[in-house]
């Protein structure tokens, strides 16, 4: 067993974590490589480029808040990803820094479970021919600098869905229906649902909300504007910048990430505790 691992380099705490979790690794025997920058930051030999480890690595073992943990899966490809979590929120990092060690056990023996997420593929045809890119939360598309409102053109499985004036459009999986597309008025999705949620960005529209479809959709986005580039972000990470009338296709990937979970945790607890819900209700009285 040999555990690829990624640090929030950025955190300080996340730093001394993976100090002590090197240390623990060595005292057990148990094999490891971290990614190259978290190595270099942390003094230690034993490293690998990020683009590398799945080659090398059984599993993963991410330091940090959600976005490290999207960054860690994007790399993993379908090898299982054990998400700890030094940031704040925290929907996706399964456990805390005082489950750390106790979870690794548990995954080595085998007595651990794995949650499969679904992931969208944004497709893009240019003149060097298509280019794919994953996200497991988002493929979102913005106005950038674009002084004007855009109009965003969507079509599902090739009947137009409508034209959106806004400042950008999110789809989202439901594991990221609480990320960006919650902030933008989305709705939250229980995870594993087999749904996409289109949202829009601050539509200057008053009728627009958010449209639920099934993952088995194919998606097709296009700004209409006489002019300027438009971000594609997946999963946070600018992707391509748009021209005008150029066609971004999002649909189901092939691939799936594979999250190590937490039996100690109730995904509606979480939002409550995350989220504040029901603060000002005391349960059971």
């Amino acid at each position: 067993m040999k555990f690829g691992i990624v640090v929030n380099i950025a955190r300080e705490r996340a730093l001394e974590l993976g100090q002590k979790l090197a240390a623990w690794l060595d005292e057990r025997g148990i094999d490891y490589l971290f990614e190259t920058k978290s190595a270099e930051k942390l003094h230690n030999e034993k490293s690998a480029p990020i683009e590398r480890l799945s080659l090398y690595c059984d599993a993963f073992i991410s330091l940090g808040g959600d976005g490290t943990l999207l960054f860690t899966s994007h790399y993993a490809m379908t090898k299982p990803v054990i998400g700890v979590n030094v940031g704040y929120l925290g929907f996706l990092t399964e456990f805390s820094q005082d489950e750390m060690f106790s979870a690794i056990e548990q995954f080595i023996e085998g007595t651990n479970t794995l949650h499969n997420r679904s992931q969208l593929e944004a497709s893009v045809t240019g003149k060097s021919g298509p280019r794919h890119f994953r996200a497991l939360n988002d493929v979102v598309i913005e106005k950038g600098t674009y002084p004007r409102i855009p109009t965003f053109v969507i079509s599902l499985d090739g009947e137009l869905l409508s034209a959106y004036r806004a400042d950008g459009i999110i789809i989202a999986t439901s594991t990221g229906s609480t990320a960006y597309s919650m902030s933008a008025g989305g709705p939250i999705i229980a995870p594993k649902s087999n749904v996409f949620v289109i949202t829009p960005i601050c539509p200057h529209m008053l009728t627009v909300r958010p449209v639920v479809v099934s993952d088995d959709k194919i998606i097709e986005v296009s700004v209409d504007a006489p002019d300027g580039n438009f971000p594609l972000n997946c999963d946070g990470h600018l992707k391509k910048l748009l021209s005008p009338q150029e066609v971004v296709t999002v649909r189901k990937s092939s691939e799936t990430i594979n999250l190590v979970a937490n039996e100690n945790r109730n995904y509606f607890e979480i939002l409550r505790t995350k989220l504040l819900w029901g603060r000002e209700h005391i349960f059971g009285q």
